[in-house]
């Protein structure tokens, strides 16, 4: 007859479980385990020893408010002879004796979240399940060692912002690891509506990361729900900060949390991006922050940005816009809803509130593959993350007697789509991931499936009249430069034209500003096979009070030929460089040993910084939080901004220190330094 054990007492071994599980950075305070891996606990019994075959022990998992078998979110079983990781099972892996190993493994497809394990009649614990990469079992699981160490364990990144020209590095600290943030992670998951009007369906969904990932799509951003961040990109951002502001997810994450789940004030595409990269890393899923430079807002899902200029070549602004880059997140996981093995991997999800999906602001995840094959009828969302990397643009001529006319505009969309590479800070352009090469035949085969007839039609020309715009090497602030607009005829015949060459502040997803230098020439003569350039001096004494922190300003060139009345437009976007901050490590890096890092920006603007502010944090680093450094006068011209801040960090390691100078003129310059820190 089954005995039941005696239990007295039982030691989680939480050091142990989390650093074997790979959760040992959210500390060993409690038990944070994968699903589908064994966890071992130690019982020690008051009385009798374990007998095997004889002594028997009851287990009962349980997650959510109202756990049942039926939903996956409450699993019994008893001892078994060995460990079967496909379901939640168990076993004593010790001699007969009055201390018993137990080796328990969750299922690998167990909702995650938090669970209460009973054992017999007097054991009750609580543990945290995530997902599990590792586990070949697991929807997540991923078969590369270095890429879970870049997507689920790397606590900081590099997210590409800039032009597809020029796109430049900025760095973020996701800080999935640090303290309290699995809390706020979970906490966001039962904050969502679907889960307070059925927790059970919600909790039983949780073992889906296609689910979840669709979740928290909509809980990062609030227009609909409690989430975490407001977006904004027009006017000013009283009542909270620039998205500028924000160098981690950490502070974002913990303000919502201490805030009863009001949303944080602002955000913008690459903030919702990290802070969703952040809460899947958390969670387990393996994320990474993708940038797609050229990026098409299509709003009625026609594949076509349709644009209208006035006759001087202004853009009239609409809601259909080209975003100068727009950043979402891909998470990796299999697709067994979609039957079509090719479609697991990445997915494609985007948590910046732009459009409706099934009623609530959320986008994905698609998979990236599908997108590639113009395969539109997939879930979820595929047409307007297809339209973002694939939709034509036409430009058409407002006039002043209300008429129209087509413009010749020759524009691409979805140029060097971006993501850090595994391993290194450098570039990885994944746009191959997204589109067949331009022009081959499996593009037109995809564009053919999505049914994008503007695309199909659309042929090569090689029209008589030429228009590009030229810049200089070096574009910085505070500087004055030159830019070029060149045109060039490629007819038998004498040409009469008239450029209107113009530049405009421009925010990073297409607000436009106000005009920095125009030139309007009304006779540009062009001889046969001739070619003229058209210089325009930008002076920071005109463009400095005019460009938003993104530091952008959009040239137009529009060439209208008085014999053909055919207009041309050409369009660039430039980006402003920002100084650089140099960042010196003092001291010795070593575990919870003090460091300081010397901060120096050169002020490369022609008149004094006041109020000058530089801010560090990173992972493991600054104990997580921000540490603050305010100069105590102004910072002349040339001259340079320095200061010394102090900071201890507390594991070994790779780790990057993410730095931020801020001031009344020049504002949110970011900067990083790599630091080894040495056990």
């Amino acid at each position: 007859m089954a005995q039941a054990l005696d239990i007295e007492r039982w030691n989680l071994e939480c050091e142990f479980n989390n650093s074997d599980h790979r959760t040992d950075l959210n500390g060993a305070d409690r038990l944070i385990v994968r699903r589908g891996q064994v966890f071992t606990v130690s019982l020690y019994l008051r009385s009798g020893s374990y007998q095997p075959g004889i002594s028997s022990l009851d287990f009962v998992a349980e997650t959510g408010p109202q756990p049942s078998e039926q939903c996956g979110t409450r699993a019994s079983f008893g001892l078994s002879a060995s460990i079967d990781t496909s379901r939640w099972s168990a076993a004593v892996t010790s001699p007969p004796g009055d201390m018993v190993a137990l080796s328990i493994c969750s299922a690998p497809n167990a909702p995650i979240g938090r669970y209460t394990l009973t054992l017999g009649q007097s054991v009750r614990f609580e543990l945290i399940l995530l997902f599990n990469p590792w586990c070949a079992g697991d929807a997540v699981y991923l078969d590369n060692e270095r890429s879970l160490e870049e997507y689920v364990l790397s606590q900081d990144g590099i997210i590409f912002q800039g032009s597809h020209k020029y796109p430049f590095p900025t760095p973020w600290n996701f800080g999935q690891f640090e303290s309290g943030i699995l809390d706020v992670c979970l906490r966001i998951l039962d904050s969502n509506p679907k889960y307070l009007r059925d927790p059970s369906k919600d909790c039983s969904g949780r073992s889906n990361p296609v689910y979840v990932s669709r979740v928290l799509s909509a809980m990062v951003n609030c227009n609909d729900d409690q989430g975490v961040l407001m977006g904004k990109w027009t006017g000013g951002y009283e009542g909270g900060v620039s998205p500028m502001f924000w160098r981690g997810s950490m502070e974002i994450l913990r303000n919502w949390d201490t805030q009863a789940c009001q949303p944080v004030r602002y955000g913008q595409c690459w903030v919702f991006a990290a802070v969703a990269c952040s809460v899947s890393r958390a969670l387990g899923i393996p994320c990474r922050v993708v940038t797609n430079f050229l990026s098409a807002h299509d709003v009625n899902s026609n594949l076509v940005i349709e644009q209208y200029i006035d006759e001087d070549g202004k853009l009239i602004q609409s809601r259909e816009m080209i975003w100068n880059y727009h950043c979402w997140v891909e998470s990796w996981m299999t697709r067994p809803d979609l039957n079509r093995s090719e479609f697991n991997g990445w997915q494609a999800s985007d948590p910046t509130p732009q459009e409706k999906s099934d009623g609530v602001y959320c986008c994905g995840p698609v998979p990236v593959r599908a997108i590639k094959e113009g395969e539109l009828m997939f879930k979820y969302d595929a047409p307007f993350v297809f339209a973002e990397v694939n939709a034509d643009v036409r430009t058409i001529m407002r006039k002043k007697d209300h008429s129209t006319s087509e413009v010749i505009y020759s524009s691409a969309v979805g140029k060097n789509i971006s993501t850090k590479s595994v391993g290194s800070d450098s570039r990885e352009d994944i746009t191959h991931l997204y589109k067949y090469p331009e022009g081959s035949v499996e593009e037109r085969e995809a564009f053919k499936k999505a049914d994008h007839k503007n695309k199909m039609l659309q042929q090569q020309q090689n029209y008589g009249l030429h228009l590009t715009i030229k810049v200089s090497s070096e574009m910085r602030i505070g500087c004055d430069f030159d830019v070029f607009a060149v045109v060039t005829n490629n007819t038998q015949s004498e040409k009469k034209c008239r450029l209107v060459f113009g530049s405009r502040a421009v925010s990073y997803n297409g607000f436009l500003g106000g005009n920095c230098g125009i030139k309007d020439l009304l006779n540009v003569e062009l001889a046969p096979g001739g070619m003229r350039k058209v210089s325009l001096r930008l002076n920071f004494s005109k463009y400095g009070a005019l460009v938003t922190e993104d530091n952008l300003i959009r040239l137009e060139a529009l060439l209208v030929d008085y014999t053909t009345r055919e207009a041309t437009l050409a369009v660039r976007n430039i980006v402003l460089e920002s100084p650089e901050i140099k960042v010196r490590i003092l001291g010795e890096p070593k575990e919870n040993r003090k460091l300081a890092a010397e901060l120096t920006l050169k002020n490369p603007l022609p008149e004094p910084l006041e109020n000058c502010c530089f801010s560090i944090e990173g992972a493991n680093l600054t104990g997580g939080s921000i540490l603050s450094e305010r100069l105590g006068s102004a910072v002349g011209p040339g001259e340079d901004a320095k200061v010394k801040i102090y900071f201890t960090p507390t594991h070994s390691g790779l780790r990057k220190l993410v730095v931020d100078f801020d001031s009344n003129k020049l504002s949110h310059v970011k900067g990083y330094r790599n630091v080894i820190i040495a056990k």
